[in-house]
């Protein structure tokens, strides 16, 4: 059995986390320590991209290259960082006001660009960092401070999304579960593709202590039978009702990815791959109908 050079350790830098005692986004750090460390990364070829929130301070606790951007703009960063270097281990992170909200456009064009990063959204249903607004997480009913009469609007469930937008691998993990949280995100950093993790991530501010103990109770495994690349079979595990929360991966599938595409159009455009034939030059530069 080969050993890691690095132990979890090795990728805490010298901040330290500022969240609310009893967040969950303290178990996801640790989680993304222990997948760093189990699948040999080296710390001077990864990089983690943020955008604005509160889980969105997670690059500054991970001694690595790291990019704390603006609300809502970690994914189209990322896909930046990944495109000009391929070789890279790319993380992209945040919660759910930041990648579905302000953040949604990207959101959707990553997923069906399938940009070979791996994304992880910090899930807690709420607007955290801004004083308990209710975001597009938020389950239809909660009251919140922008919605004493109960939120009007029907949630969005972020796997759901990521499944319809053409992610290529989508899964959903619970922070009150390391050590399955730290399995998934293993997956989804080696999935050739954009790996989507939506991680439930109560937020005991606004939330309170109990919803914890309640996620865990409604916690449940993928079965065994799912069949993984079907994508009618996953989307049955998205807007779950309330006594089930459905945990592991839900889609995974292969197709080219955004970096594949663009390496063999540069290939072609420098003479290394084959000219494109007289069809393909025709149909590229037909006149408009």
């Amino acid at each position: 059995m080969t050993c890691s050079p690095y132990s979890p350790n090795d990728y805490k830098s010298d901040l330290k986390p500022v969240w609310c005692p009893g967040c969950g986004d303290f178990a996801v750090l640790n989680s993304v320590y222990r997948a760093l460390a189990d699948l040999h990364r080296e710390p001077h070829e990864t990089v983690v991209v943020s955008g604005i929130g509160c889980s969105s301070r997670l690059p500054g606790y991970v001694d690595t290259y790291g990019f704390n951007s603006l609300h809502g703009r970690a994914l189209p960063i990322a896909t930046g960082v990944k495109l000009a270097r391929p070789n890279l281990t790319v993380l992209a992170v945040g919660g759910d006001g930041d990648g579905i909200a302000i953040g949604g456009n990207h959101f959707m064009h990553a997923a069906r660009r399938n940009v070979d990063i791996a994304y992880f959204m910090m899930d807690n249903e709420i607007y955290g960092l801004t004083k308990g607004q209710a975001a597009p997480t938020t389950p239809s009913g909660d009251k919140t401070k922008s919605t004493l009469y109960g939120n009007p609007e029907v949630s969005v469930d972020p796997c759901g999304l990521a499944i319809s937008l053409g992610a290529s691998w989508v899964a959903r993990a619970f922070s009150g579960d390391v050590k399955g949280t730290t399995e998934l995100m293993k997956l989804a950093i080696s999935h050739h593709g954009f790996a989507f993790l939506n991680i439930i991530s109560p937020c005991v501010t606004w939330r309170g202590d109990d919803q914890t103990k309640e996620l865990r109770a409604k916690q449940r495994a993928v079965p065994a039978e799912h069949d993984r690349s079907d994508r009618t079979a996953a989307l049955r595990f998205t807007n779950e009702d309330d006594d089930r929360m459905t945990v592991g991966v839900l889609y995974d599938t292969q197709r080219p990815t955004l970096v594949d595409e663009m390496l063999e159009i540069r290939d072609k455009a420098i003479g290394i791959a084959p000219p494109p034939g007289r069809e393909e030059i025709l149909r590229v530069f037909a006149p408009a109908r």
